[in-house]
């Protein structure tokens, strides 16, 4: 006889993607470790439906974007088919899954992977994802050889070597302006930033490349090599500012993903993303 399966956080009829019990669901300070704590208290922040069931396990809590940032690159990557090549616990897929037609999502850990199910049925959008238990380096390299299905635009939020990108200063609360030393690209896992990006770029040249506040700009500014970045704009956008780097060649886009007062990462668009190249989409 086939096994039922218990009803969880989802409730009756999705018991399929249900990971209830994969990870504590934490509805408490009190339940909660405390390296976890600072994460914790900025929960309806990364899924606004925390409450709703979400699940995240540790490298989720510090690694998940925040929902209003998540919605901010969706939107700008607008197209028919998004590949998300680090999906983690799903914050940007399920963002990608309501400007996108189609979303494959990529994760190397099977938790992760459930968990960003689990998190986009929560939201209703799980029937519009592909969720792949996939290495992105070997799936990048045998898509680029032989393509099978087109991508339009890739995704790309690789880990950054977990809290310690800024040298133990506090990710959430850190005040607005702090001097932290320069990210380099070199410490981009689970590759240098550079091969990440140039893989990418043999499947589709619109890429957003999400990365750490502090990642140096000059190294950002070499991922294409015609371009060396001399002029800076500004201009506001929802949960960002934008910065355009041009010396007449194909220009990268860098906006600044802001929550409040306080600067949380960049998100660096190529190729057709950036505004007044769509000739390159």
């Amino acid at each position: 006889p086939t096994k039922k399966r218990k009803t969880g956080l989802l409730g009756p009829g999705n018991e399929l993607y249900d990971a209830t019990g994969l990870v504590t669901y934490y509805t408490e300070a009190s339940q909660v470790p405390d390296h976890l704590q600072k994460y914790f208290s900025q929960r309806t922040r990364f899924f606004s439906l925390y409450d709703s069931g979400c699940l995240l396990d540790d490298e989720g809590w510090y690694s998940v974007t925040p929902e209003a940032v998540a919605d901010q690159i969706a939107e700008r990557c607008r197209c028919t088919t998004i590949l998300d090549a680090f999906c983690g616990v799903g914050g940007n897929a399920i963002a990608f899954a309501r400007t996108c037609e189609r979303v494959i999502a990529l994760d190397t850990s099977p938790t992760r992977l459930a968990l960003a199910r689990h998190n986009a049925t929560v939201y209703g959008v799980a029937d519009r994802i592909e969720f792949i238990l996939a290495d992105y380096l070997s799936f990048a390299r045998k898509l680029a050889s032989s393509p099978s299905r087109k991508i339009d635009v890739v995704f790309l939020s690789p880990p950054w070597g977990g809290p310690s990108y800024l040298s133990g200063v506090d990710t959430q609360d850190a005040p607005e302006v702090t001097t932290h030393p320069d990210f380099s690209l070199a410490s981009v896992q689970p590759v240098h930033g550079k091969e990440l990006f140039d893989l990418t770029r043999l499947i589709t040249p619109n890429v957003a490349y999400y990365l750490p506040r502090n990642t140096r700009i000059q190294e950002i500014s070499s991922l294409l090599d015609n371009v060396d970045g001399v002029d800076v704009e500004g201009a506001s956008t929802v949960a960002g500012k934008k910065r355009k780097r041009d010396d007449g060649g194909e220009r990268i886009e860098i906006e600044e993903e802001w929550m409040g007062n306080k600067l949380k990462a960049l998100t660096c668009y190529f190729g057709g993303l950036v505004e007044g190249q769509e000739h390159l989409f």
